[in-house]
């Protein structure tokens, strides 16, 4: 588990906190994915694309966007 960090000022009252980079990554995640649920036109791609069995492998993919 990776470890949160507090800041406190000097009456002790908690103004922040430090979070791993990892913890981070993870909540924004999260918080992208709920907000594109609101769409009903987002859910039901995110649903087709979840449910997609064709496709074309990632290099090719990255080759096509010029990246």
């Amino acid at each position: 588990m990776e470890q949160v960090q507090y800041i406190s000022d000097e009456s002790s009252n908690i103004t922040g906190v430090i979070v791993p980079i990892g913890l981070w990554r993870e909540i924004e995640s999260e918080r992208e994915t709920a907000r594109l649920l609101k769409s009903e036109t987002m859910k039901r791609r995110l649903l087709e694309a979840r449910n997609r069995k064709e496709g074309i492998p990632f290099d090719e993919a990255c080759k096509k966007l010029g990246i």
